[in-house]
């Protein structure tokens, strides 16, 4: 057990790692020890933005909310240690991944962000799947730019740097324009024998669109590729002063390269290996598996990403996870408010999780869609969240908690299908992460029931991506020569780590394929909802 003298010496020698994630509700910032452990937080809520049709957030929001983060942090330093943070060993920036911004030669953002969330560039999909016999899906950097191409947008012509949101903020700190590997493949494929982009496909992406004759080439427009460990920047004095404009942090701090949400919850759960995977539920829920081998077919619901050293992995990526059960958790809220109760809202969700464990175990015949946005694996442009039920459905609380849980993890196994039916693609161990898992045992167990596999939790799954960016920041300062990053969170990290695991109950799967037959009959309603609503 460290003492608060060992941690406050760690905190003023800069024997330190920090790690700041801008994730779609939160953005937060964890600062670790040597040992790896945090030892101080801070956070910020946001939400984003459905403006003219586009999923987006302010650039005032996101430099706020980055500042805001890090002084919650700097004052829970102070609360708990006594000590102004002045420095930091070694840092780095994850956020959601995939998206589209571009800039000027002024360094001026041309159009608002385009988050991972939006739908809107299914066409352009289509073709450069075609193209490059390579799955492109919608939320792709790439795909955005050519929706654009094809849309005639003007604002095409004047782009200088295209780039993430975690790209925007590395580049904000350190005057570096590069991003992780992981967060790279996001963007444009990579070729996994270089770490960097496929220069096939590049070639022909501007052979594509040579007619347009744009004043850019695409390799020219977009960031560098850095593999984990290796030296991204250090913090510039305008960084430190955007980060923390009270003029406290001091620059010099070096950076690792930036990653996406994907990558740093593949670190915060141990999962970069072959054959490891995870699944990340929140906003959106994805699962990542580490391939042995590359897959047979092209499949555009699965998209083929890498691990942040660069080593190919599928990933099973839904837009829509909690925000339709956060409503309903909202709604129960306001009615316990209304009858003059107080009840806090961790505890209001345990309630409402832990009632589902007591419902019929196919829901009860209730039927859900959770698209607030979105569904490219169920070929939806946009979301209706719905609630079905028959005369003959058994309407209780716990059916209708089972079934908002089933149907969050519904298009999941659709994508799942794939790999595991089709692919053949085989996990020795699959880790959650991420505010599903919350409420012991329940998502777990209900995850385990989906996608019939062995679900584990560590100890430290709540840190999630934060930490997981504070590790990759570590390892870059503390590997030893040649160490790869496989070998370093097995040994260095998670040696002594405690998990849990719930291993599938029989009577939960066969629930869950029965609510699973009623959800694909079901699509139409929801594609006929997105019509007429």
């Amino acid at each position: 057990m460290r003492s608060k003298e060992e941690i406050r010496s760690y905190i003023e020698k800069g024997n330190t790692s920090l790690g700041i994630e801008l994730g779609s509700t939160r953005i937060k910032a964890v600062l670790i020890g040597p040992d790896h452990y945090p030892i101080a937080s801070g956070s910020h809520g946001w939400e984003n933005k459905l403006v003219d049709g586009i999923w987006t957030y302010d650039m005032e929001d996101i430099i706020s909310g980055l500042q805001a983060s890090y002084a919650d942090l700097g004052q829970d330093v102070k609360a708990s240690y006594g000590v102004d943070l002045e420095t930091v060993g070694s840092m780095g920036v994850s956020a959601m991944m995939h998206g589209y911004m571009v800039f000027n030669k002024e360094e001026d953002l041309l159009v608002p962000f385009r988050t991972w969330r939006n739908t809107i560039t299914a066409k352009a999909s289509e073709v450069l799947i075609d193209v490059f016999n390579y799955p492109i899906p919608h939320r792709w950097s790439i795909a955005h730019l050519y929706q654009a191409i094809l849309n005639g947008e003007d604002h095409v012509a004047d782009i200088s740097y295209m780039t993430t949101l975690a790209g925007l903020i590395h580049w904000k700190l350190t005057g570096k324009k590069a991003v992780g590997v992981g967060e790279a493949s996001g963007m444009f494929p990579i070729d996994t024998k270089t770490g960097s982009y496929n220069q096939g496909m590049l070639s022909q992406f501007n052979q594509l669109v040579t007619g347009e004759k744009f004043p850019w080439d695409l390799e020219g427009i977009l960031p560098e590729v850095l593999i984990a460990g290796e030296h991204a920047g250090t913090l510039t004095d305008t960084g430190a002063r955007l980060l923390d404009p009270t003029g406290t942090l001091k620059s010099g701090i070096p950076f690792c390269p930036a990653e996406g949400d994907a990558g740093t919850g593949m670190t915060a759960t141990n999962s970069v290996a072959v054959r490891t995977g995870n699944v990340s539920a929140g906003t959106s829920i994805f699962l990542m598996a580490v391939l042995e081998r590359d897959l047979n077919e092209v499949h555009p619901e699965i998209d083929l990403v890498t691990t942040p050293a660069g080593d190919l992995v599928a990933m099973v990526h839904c837009n829509n996870c909690t925000s339709d059960i956060d409503a309903w958790a909202k709604v129960f809220s306001e009615f316990t408010e209304a009858l003059g109760l107080e009840v806090d809202k961790p505890k209001i969700y345990d309630a409402l999780y832990f009632e589902a464990l007591k419902a019929d175990k196919d829901g009860g015949g209730l039927l859900s869609y959770n698209y607030l946005s979105g569904e490219s694996i169920t070929s939806m442009d946009e979301g209706r969240p719905l609630f079905v039920r028959t005369p003959n459905s058994k309407f209780t609380l716990a059916n209708f908690m089972r079934m908002n849980l089933y149907s969050l993890l519904a298009t999941l196994r659709i994508g799942y299908d794939i790999l595991d039916k089709s692919e053949g693609a085989k996990l020795d161990k699959l880790y959650g992460h991420g505010g599903l898992f919350i409420t012991e045992g329940v998502g777990q167990s209900m995850m385990a029931a989906a996608l019939v596999t062995p679900v584990s939790l560590m100890e430290t799954a709540g840190e999630g991506g934060p930490w997981g960016m504070a590790l990759l920041a570590a390892y870059m300062r503390n590997k030893d020569e040649g160490q790869v990053l496989e070998d370093y969170l097995s040994k260095d990290v998670f040696a002594n780590a405690k998990e849990s695991t719930v291993e599938p109950d029989l009577a939960d799967i066969e629930g869950f394929k029965s609510f699973m037959e009623l959800y694909r009959t079901g699509l139409p309603l929801e594609k006929k909802a997105i019509d007429i609503l």
